[in-house]
């Protein structure tokens, strides 16, 4: 059956619209066109200044730079809301190529949970593949149920700037964890409330550091 999907309805590069392998976002050309961003866990870059503003933050890095009609937010777009969830881990391949993470000391990783409404009408977590595979190349352990969301809203990209500064208990701590250091991740950072949020909500139920990794910083 998945043969034949293949034949009548194949993968097209997100950039070219060559035929692609079907786990694949973009062909090995247009993988040069997306602006990655370059940061590494051993210097300071602009969104680690910008989270700290928000939250004690020991290191904070991204892999691709979000440019509104470019490639990164068409690869953002297919991963959340066109079904392809296995391009989180694709995601996460380049992540550990571009040898922008080290371990840094960091017990566990973890991610922005959607609410179970939400997940249950996606039917996956955008987060959960990237999360796993860089779990599994860093031996650091990993937890999808760290976190929960406490709200049912719209995406965070539909809402009013008024309304994004109302995130007050949007997430709350379900496992007991104390005195860890975190690595948080979210696919993209616009404002940094949303993941401002979680992150003190770590902060303040166990005393724990936290560093962050996302997909997409949008400057």
């Amino acid at each position: 059956m998945n043969l034949i999907l293949d034949l009548l309805f194949p993968n097209r590069c997100l950039g070219c619209q060559n035929i692609i392998d079907a786990n694949d976002a973009v062909c090995d050309a247009c993988v040069s066109l997306i602006d990655f961003a370059n940061f590494s866990f051993t210097e300071t870059n602009l969104l680690e200044q910008k989270c700290r503003l928000l939250f004690p933050t020991e290191k904070a890095v991204a892999l691709m730079l979000y440019q509104k009609s470019g490639l990164s937010q068409k690869i953002i777009h297919e991963l959340k809301y066109n079904g392809r969830s296995i391009i989180g881990k694709t995601l996460a391949k380049w992540t550990v190529e571009k040898n922008i993470l080290s371990s840094f000391g960091i017990d566990i990783i973890t991610s922005i949970p959607l609410h179970p409404r939400k997940q249950k009408e996606r039917g996956y977590n955008q987060l959960h593949h990237f999360v796993e595979y860089i779990s599994k190349e860093t031996k650091i352990p990993y937890s999808h149920n760290l976190l929960k969301r406490n709200f049912y809203s719209k995406p965070q990209a539909q809402k009013d700037r008024e309304h994004r500064s109302e995130i007050k208990n949007l997430f709350s701590v379900q496992c007991a964890i104390q005195d860890k250091h975190i690595l948080l991740i979210d696919d993209v950072y616009t404002t940094g409330n949303t993941i401002s949020s979680a992150a003190w909500e770590l902060i303040k139920k166990g005393n724990n550091k936290i560093s962050i990794l996302v997909m997409a910083v949008d400057f």
